[in-house]
């Protein structure tokens, strides 16, 4: 029987899904395994100073969420194993659901132009190598001298033989997991952090270890903390807007981060997918710290989400494992996006539909401050979508059910925490519905959820 309690202190009404979502995130973060066996109700309740029926529900909650399995006379267990990965998104399409869960660029018809014209160019002025050849080393040589000029934009300084170009951000942070933390390693990763982090460690073998937040971000102290208790081999961060929250690390935050991690030698995994979509922000943490610093970023985010390619920048040290990493898990990058983006980096096309996407994305903000207006709101220019604090007493789960029940999916905030704490509930929400008008609607319908309001019919929404 497992020696774990959920913390009483940090019980919240209703009280039985508040302890239901503590025993959830501890199954998320390794704190319960597979086969553990829960203590028995009674001593559960007198633990936690609740009611018997409290626990009851709780166990309950947690059944209907597969996360627990009971057998009369033996008790109540831990059923993680056998559990698919959460993912806060939708993964059905045609559904009739206005997607909100899942983070994309703004996709209007001048994108879609767009990208019909360079299919078609293409199709014209196609070099022989990418349709015949298995590796167009020639091409790929290229692709990187863009990826240099792309990883300017973004305000890193990168030389082409230290880049990897890649499919996207998930394809880059699996070789960057791969080369720098080893199979029982630990990774400190922000508390609220990438949906994938949680699986993909998992599948690597690699211990994970939640690094507290503050309105910046990671906070200096709390990673000095887990390295203490841990011996990390590495920090993953998202510094500038692509996190859960849309938290931009300030530059002096940056600078202590990239100063704790030059003295206790980690490596530094920088997650910027947004690229210079963010305007005004600081420079990159790998601008801190190069000579440790893997940094990523991709084009799919900020231009348009068909064009999955992206740039994985290693110093000298990683750089060699790194393109092997990545030539093991995915030979090379598809050559006709890499083709594409190459490009449009080069004749100015994708930062032109990054200025138009930062305009785009201005308007829906505004959306967004109108529609939830009353609630407590982060929010970052370029990023693309809002964090939202749930009011007292409010569960994750009812929000989530009960918007999709109306014709709108969100995501959950638990499915991107990890750490040691319970995480405070929220949800987050994108901002690229198909027109602003949907937007507004899908907006007006979450912000009566969580006012307490009566959603209009959904027969009416645009």
């Amino acid at each position: 029987m497992t020696r774990w309690r959920p913390n009483p202190r940090l019980i919240k009404r209703p009280a039985y899904l508040s302890i239901a979502e503590q025993i959830a995130a501890a199954v998320r973060n390794g704190l319960l395994i597979d086969g553990m066996r829960l203590p028995p109700q009674r001593e559960m309740a007198a633990d936690l100073k609740v009611s018997v029926q409290t626990v009851s529900r709780a166990y309950e909650e947690l059944a209907r969420r597969g996360m627990v399995v009971g057998e009369v006379g033996r008790g109540s267990y831990i059923k993680a194993e056998r559990m698919a990965p959460e993912r806060p998104y939708l993964t059905e399409g045609g559904s009739g659901i206005i997607d909100l869960s899942i983070l994309k660029p703004v996709c209007e018809s001048r994108s879609l132009a767009k990208f019909r014209t360079a299919f078609a160019e293409l199709g014209a002025t196609m070099p022989p190598e990418l349709a015949f050849s298995m590796m167009p080393n020639a091409l790929f040589k290229r692709y990187r001298m863009a990826g240099v000029n792309w990883l300017a934009a973004c305000g890193v300084k990168a030389m082409p033989h230290g880049i990897t170009v890649t499919n996207g951000s998930s394809d880059a942070m699996t070789a960057a997991f791969m080369s720098v933390v080893p199979a029982g390693g630990a990774l400190a990763v922000e508390a609220l952090t990438h949906p994938m982090v949680r699986p993909l460690a998992g599948y690597l073998g690699i211990a994970l270890e939640g690094v507290e937040l503050d309105d910046e971000g990671i906070l200096p102290a709390s990673l000095e903390a887990a390295a203490a208790r841990k011996r990390l081999r590495a920090i993953f961060l998202q510094p500038s807007g692509a996190g859960p929250q849309a938290l931009v690390m300030s530059a002096p935050r940056r600078r202590a981060i990239a100063a704790i991690a030059r003295r206790l030698d980690l490596a530094i995994i920088e997650n910027d997918v947004l690229g210079p979509l963010v305007e005004n922000r600081p420079p990159p943490v790998a601008a801190f710290a190069p000579e440790r610093t893997l940094y990523m970023t991709d084009l799919s985010k900020n231009t348009i989400p068909g064009l999955r390619c992206g740039f994985l920048a290693a110093p000298d040290r990683f750089a060699g494992a790194v393109a092997n990493r990545y030539l093991a898990a995915n030979w090379v990058a598809t050559p006709v996006m890499a083709e594409i983006a190459s490009r449009w980096i080069v004749d100015g096309t994708a930062i032109e539909l990054v200025n138009w996407q930062r305009q785009a994305l201005k308007r829906r903000r505004a959306i967004a401050e109108k529609a939830l207006a009353g609630l407590t709101l982060k929010m970052t220019p370029g990023a693309l979508h809002v964090w939202i604090p749930l009011p007292e007493g409010m569960s994750e789960t009812m929000v989530v059910e009960r918007a999709r029940s109306r014709g709108v999916s969100v995501a959950a905030g638990t499915t991107f925490h990890i750490g040691r704490q319970a995480a405070a509930p929220a949800i987050r929400v994108a901002l690229a519905a198909s027109s602003e008008l949907e937007l507004a609607s899908s907006l007006a319908l979450v912000a009566a959820l969580l006012q307490g309001e009566r959603p209009m019919p959904k027969s009416i929404m645009v």
